[in-house]
């Protein structure tokens, strides 16, 4: 495991919790987050995909960073995905968290325009380092099935070469544990942190000198997240891993998004947490009855939340 990672541990992909207007419900976002820190997260990842920021207005995201602060969330814990496809949005996302306090954000590639050149790329990332300046730390965030443009080892061998002390580290969420391993491989030894998004992976990448998780089941699995993040390297961190690989698989038995929703909703007795932006759409109640009995399965029961 990576020692003095800045986020290491288990960080959760935020829910974004929303009114019925579809506008934003930043004091049940703020309750939910104050849950997960008390139930065994160390970091929280906002405004990621689980948290719905590619559904949300430049002023939203920027509302939910601020709201998080300003309702008690420590500014320390909060990794918020600040990348767009337009470099002047991702500089200005990336400075109004600096100026909240916050240590690092999370950077997809300019996902638009496909077949970019590692060239391209690099020009992108490049620029909007060194227009944010300062202290704050770039995550690169590696999902190229929603993004379809992949974060390779020489483009990050480059960026770290070119801008050192800029780029921290990266969360994969392709879910192969090859292309994690090779992260951890190529740069771990540096203190770059590598994060999985899949659930499944901890065990492993904490095994392989990566720092912790990103992910979107420890909005509901946090606790079972702790236990293998704690005990990553005896039997009790196996077997917690085999729960929290049964709560993955359950939560992706169905859409994911609205899966935990749901599942929040049913956890809190508060059906708002079911409400989503489109294109998403709330699970039917045929898909919570698969869901639910999935996940009940998976020998984990969830906490009251307050």
């Amino acid at each position: 495991m990576l020692a003095n990672a800045h986020f290491g541990g288990v960080n959760a992909a935020v829910l974004t919790a929303m009114h019925a207007d579809l506008s934003l419900d930043l004091d049940r976002m703020a309750a939910h987050s104050r849950w997960l820190l008390a139930n065994g997260c160390n970091g929280l990842g906002i405004l990621g995909t689980t948290g719905e920021a590619n559904s949300l207005g430049i002023s939203e995201r920027i509302a939910v960073m601020e709201g998080m602060v300003e309702r008690g969330i420590p500014a320390a814990t909060l990794l918020p995905g600040t990348g767009t496809t337009a470099i002047p949005d991702t500089v200005n996302l990336t400075r109004r968290a600096a100026e909240l306090g916050i240590r690092g954000v999370l950077l997809l590639p300019p996902f638009f325009y496909k077949g970019p050149s590692e060239d391209g790329l690099f020009a992108y990332y490049s620029e909007v380092a060194q227009r944010v300046g300062g202290d704050i730390k770039l995550y690169f965030y590696h999902f190229p099935a929603q993004s379809a443009v992949p974060i390779t080892l020489p483009l990050i061998e480059r960026l770290l070469r070119a801008l050192p002390g800029k780029f921290q580290g990266i969360k994969d969420s392709t879910g192969d544990w090859a292309n994690t391993k090779s992260y951890a491989d190529a740069f771990a030894k540096d203190g770059f942190e590598v994060y999985c998004g899949d659930d499944s992976l901890l065990r492993a990448n904490l095994g392989n000198n990566g720092a912790g998780c990103i992910t979107a089941a420890a909005n509901v699995g946090c606790a079972v997240s702790q236990a293998v993040y704690t005990n990553w390297d005896n039997a009790q961190g196996e077997a917690a891993q085999t729960t929290l690989t049964a709560i993955r698989k359950a939560v992706t038995s169905v859409p994911l998004i609205p899966a935990l929703k749901s599942l929040v909703a049913r956890n809190t007795a508060n059906p708002a947490w079911t409400i989503i932006r489109p294109p998403h759409q709330k699970l039917t109640a045929e898909q919570e009855g698969k869901l639910f009995s999935a996940f009940d399965a998976s020998g984990f029961s969830l906490a009251k939340a307050a």
